[in-house]
Parts: structure tokens; C-alpha cells; sequence
């Protein structure tokens, strides 16, 4: 009968523990939309949402977010990027979008995890003149540039082997660029909202010679 009892008592403890388990792990991928919130434990953020808060983000804070995997600086009118960027190792995806810098620093291609990027939106950044310098990270996988203005694309943006996926909606572009050919990984083409005329359209999206799915 003891035996019975212990076996149900562990029994009970053990889904306690699970269950304390299973709470503390969402709440350490909690999304955090506040940096003086964030700051008080920087080691256990992981996502951290800023967007349209015109935020001040301290030079010594960035190398205190060491597990950062999500950042967004959405519509933050940012005037720049700031070279301590390359602080966030870990960093995944991150969302500029929205700001008022017109480059990215030189750092910005050391961050070696990032998987997907977005520049949306970005009415000041000078895509022509630095069109050899962007400092995209080479891991890319996923990039945004959409409503960017744009009629080509900038030359480093064929350097991004790994990249699968491109969203060039809300463009200007009257042709589908034929050096994405170069781009072995590319799976997704997105060109709704350009100046591609239909015709066109219906002669490349038959084209086989592209190898990925292009929505126009």
C-alpha cells in the first residue's frame, strides 16, 4: 500500500515539475516590447519588439543581449545603425524597416546567424551608391525590400548564395533582373506592385530557365 502511495506522490510531482517547466520556457521566449523591461535580464530575452517607439538604445546595452535571436526597429526613425550591432551573435531575424539611415555600418556583415532580413520602406537609404556595400550578412535566407523605390537591383545582393527567398514588392521594376539566374537557392520571387507589364509577366513566369517561383 506505501508503495502505491509513493508511486502516485512521485507521480504527481513529476507533472508539477513538467508543467513548471513548460511555463518557464514561454516565458523566456516571451516577446518583450519594452527595453528598460528587457534590460533588467538581458541574458533571458530572446525577442525583443521596438517598433515605433523612437527608442534610444544605449551603446553598452547591445553586447548585454547575448541569446537575442528576434529584433525589430520598426518605423523607429533611426538616423543610424549603430556599429555595435555586431554584438548580437545570436541574432535571427531582424526588421529595420521604416527608419531614416541612409547606410548600414561595416559590422552589420558579422552577423553570421542572421537568416532573414527586412528593409521595407527605407525612404533614405541609398541602395544605388552603395550598391558594392550594403554589408548584407552571406547567411541570409530571407530578404525585404519592398517599397524601396527601386528599378535594379544593388550588385551585392547576387553575392547572398544561401538566399531562398525575395520580396521586391511595390518596386519599380519593368523586368524580372536575369542575373537572379545566379541565385542557386532562390525558391520564391515576389514582384506584385511593379511596373512589369503583363505580357511580360505571363513570357517569364513560363520561363523555366529562372528555376523559382516568381508572383507577380
Amino acid at each position: 500500500m506505501k508503495t502505491i502511495f509513493y508511486f502516485i506522490l512521485l507521480l504527481i510531482s513529476s507533472q508539477i515539475v513538467s508543467s513548471q517547466t513548460t511555463i518557464d520556457s514561454t516565458k523566456i521566449k516571451k516577446e518583450y516590447t519594452s527595453l528598460e523591461e528587457a534590460l533588467k535580464n538581458p541574458e533571458r530575452v530572446y525577442n525583443l519588439n521596438l517598433s515605433n517607439q523612437n527608442v534610444s538604445f544605449p551603446k553598452d546595452a547591445w553586447s548585454k543581449f547575448v541569446n537575442l535571436e528576434i529584433l525589430s526597429f520598426k518605423n523607429d526613425h533611426l538616423k543610424e545603425i549603430p556599429q555595435e550591432i555586431s554584438y548580437l551573435k545570436n541574432l535571427k531575424v531582424l526588421d529595420l524597416s521604416g527608419n531614416d539611415f541612409n547606410s548600414l555600418p561595416k559590422s552589420f556583415s558579422q552577423l553570421n546567424h542572421l537568416e532573414e532580413l527586412f528593409l521595407n520602406d527605407e525612404k533614405y537609404l541609398q541602395f544605388e551608391k552603395n550598391s558594392q556595400s550594403l554589408n548584407l550578412p552571406k547567411n541570409l535566407r530571407i530578404l525585404h525590400l519592398e517599397n524601396d523605390n527601386l528599378d535594379n537591383l544593388p550588385k551585392e545582393i547576387y553575392e547572398l548564395k544561401k538566399l531562398e527567398s525575395l520580396f521586391l514588392n511595390n518596386n519599380n521594376f519593368i523586368e524580372v533582373p536575369k542575373d537572379l539566374n545566379g541565385l542557386k537557392n532562390l525558391r520564391q520571387l515576389d514582384f506584385h506592385d511593379n511596373k512589369i507589364p503583363t505580357q511580360l509577366q505571363e513570357v517569364q513566369y513560363q520561363n523555366q530557365n529562372f528555376g523559382f517561383k516568381i508572383i507577380f
